[in-house]
Parts: structure tokens; sequence; C-alpha cells
């Protein structure tokens, strides 16, 4: 058997047990999702006919009152019937790019900070996202599955690089810090994520990662770069040592290349980097008015939560700033 669920002019169908929101993003219709997890609420639904699972949705993220209500997550929820739903509204709908599994061939592991590993893997098809977004990859011969952003542009389709901290007991991180082989064969789906590049905006860009948030943010400033060579970007990389810092020579060569680029380092716990302290405080020094800029964060909650202050302390408009919250795996 199977289900329609309907939203707006859209109409699409869904399989028992699979979830809704992997059955718009299979069909290539846009629905907004961060986590994919269930706690951060993206992509929360109201469901107004039909009955549904909500499976394993928190109540932190989705409280009693709003299931009574119709409220449902759709990362979680699997259909029970036929179903009538709303989708979050003002969300961007452009570069919608369909839901796939793929398969991959790890072809480089290699140390480039303490406790950090790029992996690249090359994909049997090319793979269509949006700068900023993000894989699920499961871990081999394990259900395991792990989101891993993307530090290559779409300009790269096929050659997919991820860059990996080392979180001690995690599954995916033993094995990308143990067993991995150069040849061994990945199962990956995407692309996930409505944290990416904003193709309408033209001014100056302001982009803050701490640790391996550096990734998506690697991906956005290169196809920035391609769309504009003479734009301003302000690339601002937070870690806590200097054996943390990774690609600053590939970050270097850039700057050579495009006048309109700074990296800037930002070292918090030792004397080093370009700067010693933390990329907020960097950036609030450094730019007197970010009012024609957009920004893009990618770190951890507090990381941030920190960064938001900072771009709004510098009259960042909220509608520009793009975030990321790194969850460990």
């Amino acid at each position: 058997m199977t289900y329609t669920l309907t939203a707006g002019t859209r109409t699409v169908p869904c399989e028992p047990g699979q979830t809704v929101l992997d059955a718009f993003l299979r069909s290539g219709q846009w629905m907004p999702n961060s986590c994919n997890q269930g706690t951060c609420g993206t992509c929360k639904i109201r469901i107004h006919s039909g009955e549904v699972d909500h499976r394993n949705s928190p109540e932190q993220t989705l409280t009693p009152d709003e299931r009574a209500a119709g409220y449902a997550l759709a990362c979680q929820t699997t259909p029970c019937s036929d179903a009538v739903l709303n989708t979050p509204a003002g969300q961007d709908t452009t570069g919608t790019h369909t839901l796939r599994d793929l398969a991959a061939t790890v072809i480089e592991v290699r140390d480039i900070a303490a406790e950090t590993r790029r992996v690249l893997l090359t994909a049997d098809e090319p793979l269509e996202f949006s700068a900023g977004q993000y894989v699920e990859l499961t871990v081999p011969g394990t259900s395991v599955r792990r989101r891993y952003s993307l530090a290559n542009p779409p300009s790269e389709p096929k050659l997919l690089e991820l860059h990996v901290r080392r979180q001690p007991g995690g599954i995916a991180s033993d094995w990308i810090f143990g067993s991995i082989e150069v040849g061994e064969r990945v199962e990956i789906t995407g692309p996930y994520g409505d944290f990416t590049f904003d193709a309408e905006s033209a001014g100056p860009m302001a982009l803050l990662g701490g640790g391996t948030g550096l990734a998506p943010l690697k991906g956005i400033v290169r196809h920035a770069l391609v769309l504009n060579p003479d734009r301003e970007v302000l690339l601002y990389h937070g870690v806590r040592t200097c054996a943390d810092v990774y690609d600053a020579d590939f970050f270097r060569e850039l700057e050579a290349r495009h006048p309109g680029f700074r990296y800037v380092t930002c070292v918090s716990r030792e004397t080093g980097g370009d700067r010693e302290g933390y990329v907020t405080d960097a950036f609030v020094e450094d730019v007197s008015s970010a009012k024609e800029f957009t920004g893009y964060i990618c770190g951890s909650d507090a990381f941030v939560e920190a960064s938001v202050k900072s771009f709004k302390r510098r009259r960042m408009s909220p509608r520009r700033i793009r975030r990321e919250r790194f969850t460990a795996g």
C-alpha cells in the first residue's frame, strides 16, 4: 500500500514506514530540514487530516499539546493513511535537489589536524546539491548513519570531501580513525539540510566556523568566489589550539587569487594563529557595520549562539543569518 501526502498543490507518494520528510525530498519536493534527528524542530508540520505515527519524536521538540493540535516532525513521522498537511511557510525552495541513495568509494583518508581527518569519496553517480548541504553516510557493516557536511562545491558532484573530528567511542569515528581503507565501498544518502549558499545575495559575506564547522563554509566560499571572484568574503576559523588549524595553505592560496577574500584563524587556548581569542570577538573588532552582509555560521550550539549575537551586534539583518549546529557522531 502506498499513501498519498498532500501539501497545498503538491502531492507525493509515501510508503508505510517512510517518513514524511523522506517522501517529499525523494520526490524532489522541498521541505525545510536541518538535523533530521527530531531535535531542532525545523521540519515541524501540521496534519490537517489523516493518521500518523509520531514514532520517536522527542517531547522537548514536539510537546504533547502540539501533538494534540495536529503538529508533527516530518523527519520522524510516518503516515498510517492518506494525509493532508501544511509545511512551514516562508522557506527558500530554489535549488531543490532530489534526495538519493548513492554508492561511493573511499579514495583518500588523511590526517589534517589534531584528531581531524579528511575523507575523500568518489560517488558512482553525480550528486546534485547546494553548497553547504550534507550527506548521511552508513558505516560499513552496520546500520549506523552519520551526517557529514560537504566541503566541496556543487561543481564537484562526484568528488565528495568530508572533514571528521574524532569522537571517543563513536561508531563512525572509530571506523574513520581505525579500520577505514582506501578502496572501501560506502553508502551515502543526500543531499540534506537548508544551510545553503544564498544565491540571491550579492553583497559581502562573513563566515564563522568552529573546528570542523569549517567544512560547509569551505564549499560555500569556493562556490561564491567562482560566481563572483571579486566578492568581499571574510572567513574566520575558530579552534582551541594551533594543532587544530587545518587547510590554511589552501585558504592562503585563495587569498592570493582573490583580493576580496580574507581568511583569519583564531586560537582560543594558546598563543598562535592570526588572532588570539574567539572568532566572535575578532569579527566585531574587524567589522564596524555588517548591515549589507550575509552571514554563515557553523559549529557547536554555544558557538552558533555567540556568533549570531556578534552578527546582530554589527547590525546584520536576522534574515541574512544562516546557521548550522554540529552534532557529535
